[in-house]
Formats: C-alpha cells, sequence, structure tokens
C-alpha cells in the first residue's frame, strides 16, 4: 500500500480492500493528529486517506495550533460550514443539525488520538471553538475489535470519518466503502495471532479488567464512571 502506511507481505496486503479510485466526495475532512498517533502500526488514518483525494483529507499533526502556526487550519476553523466531531453536552447531532443549519457544512474536523490526547487538544486549543460542535448518534459498536476502547460505544478515528461523511454526502457506499480496509486489517491480524480487544468498559463491568485499580482519585473516579456506563 504505497504512500499510505507501512508496507505489508503480499499475502496481507490490504489494496485489494482499498476502492480501485478514491471516492468522490464534496466534504472536506481535516485529520487532527496527535504525534503519538504517528508512529503507531495499527492505525486507521492512513487507510481513510487512502480511500480519499488527497485534496479532500489533510492530516494536520501536532498538539497546539494557532492563526500564527497555522494559518490554513486558523482559516477554515472560522468558516460558517466548517464542524468538529467532539461529543459532549454542548455538541448537536449531525444528522439533526445538517436538517436545520442555514450553511450546509463543507467541512468537518476531526481529532485523532487515545480519548484523554483528543480531550486535551480539543480543550486547550481556543481554534477548535469557531467550528460547529457536533457528534455522531449512532448504535454501530466499533469494528477496530484489534485496539481496546473506552467504551463499547467509541468508535475509530475511520468510524466515525466513515458515519460521518456518509451523512454529511448520503451516501451510505461511503461508510461501507471506508470500512472495508479495516474490516480486512482485523481479520488479517486475528488470524496472524492477535485477540480481539474488548472495552475497558466491558472488562471492568465483567470483573475482567487485568490490571490493579488506579491510586489515584480523578483515575479511579473515571474507571468507575465506565463500570457504571455513565459518559465521561
Amino acid at each position: 500500500m504505497p504512500g499510505t502506511a507501512t508496507y505489508r507481505p503480499q499475502k496481507v496486503c490490504l489494496c485489494p480492500f482499498l476502492p480501485a479510485h478514491p471516492l468522490h466526495i464534496s466534504t472536506h475532512l481535516y485529520i487532527i493528529q496527535h504525534p503519538a498517533e504517528e508512529n503507531k502500526v495499527l492505525r486507521t488514518v492512513p487507510l481513510l486517506a487512502a480511500c480519499l483525494p488527497q485534496d479532500k483529507c489533510k492530516v494536520k499533526i501536532g498538539r497546539r495550533f494557532s492563526e500564527e502556526r497555522d494559518p490554513e487550519l486558523s482559516t477554515v476553523c472560522q468558516k460558517s460550514g466548517t464542524l468538529i466531531l467532539y461529543p459532549g453536552a454542548e455538541a448537536a447531532n449531525l444528522e439533526e443539525f445538517i436538517l436545520d443549519s442555514p450553511v450546509y457544512p463543507s467541512t468537518i474536523i476531526i481529532i485523532d488520538g487515545t480519548w484523554s490526547q483528543a480531550k486535551d487538544i480539543f480543550y486547550k486549543n481556543s481554534l477548535f471553538r469557531h467550528p460547529k460542535q457536533v457528534q455522531l448518534k449512532t448504535s454501530i459498536s466499533s469494528q477496530y475489535v484489534i485496539r481496546m476502547q473506552p467504551t463499547n460505544r467509541c468508535l475509530s478515528t475511520l468510524e466515525c470519518a466513515a458515519v460521518a461523511l456518509s451523512i454529511l454526502e448520503k451516501n451510505n457506499y461511503i461508510q461501507e466503502t471506508l470500512l472495508r480496509p479495516l474490516q480486512a486489517l482485523c481479520s488479517f491480524q486475528l488470524q496472524h495471532g492477535a485477540q480481539i480487544r474488548l472495552s475497558k468498559e466491558h472488562l471492568l463491568k465483567n470483573g475482567l479488567y487485568p490490571k490493579p485499580m488506579p491510586k489515584n482519585k480523578r483515575k479511579l473516579r473515571k474507571m468507575q464512571l465506565l463500570k457504571n456506563s455513565v459518559k465521561i
């Protein structure tokens, strides 16, 4: 898979599962990637980028962004047609938002990293206060089963993009196409010794969490909320 990720042996190559041509979309996608994600082997962003036109999918790597550091991103964030996908009390459901929005969204920003990394990026960059904050209202479970998620409702960056783009473009084929290489990646890894990683929430609820509970009060509180299925 040239230009997208580390080369894989032919028998586990993901190229056959990528679209023959980049998907035709009108939405611009910006991925804000935490630097720690860049060197991880089993990442989903390279798969996502391999499926989309280069001018429609841009990856920005870093923790802190400002108008001085990234004038392009600053301009994008201040446009009325830009959304940022990040769940929370202030976030509107994407499907409902586009029905009433006077300006149809042209750009969506997604943060790529662990939940703590994404939270840090979202709250410590004032640029991300400008776009309308949206979230996905979906009952699907993550198919990225080779990486542990905090809860059963958490999705990988690729899955978030797949759902969001299919909504914005009004085309379910986009979601199916983007998920295909992820499904293949997980299948190959499971065939070669990887194990299904259940969510931290599931492990805690069923008394299967292998590590001792943290002594730090804040971390312990988060674990208790996960166990009781309270949104954090």
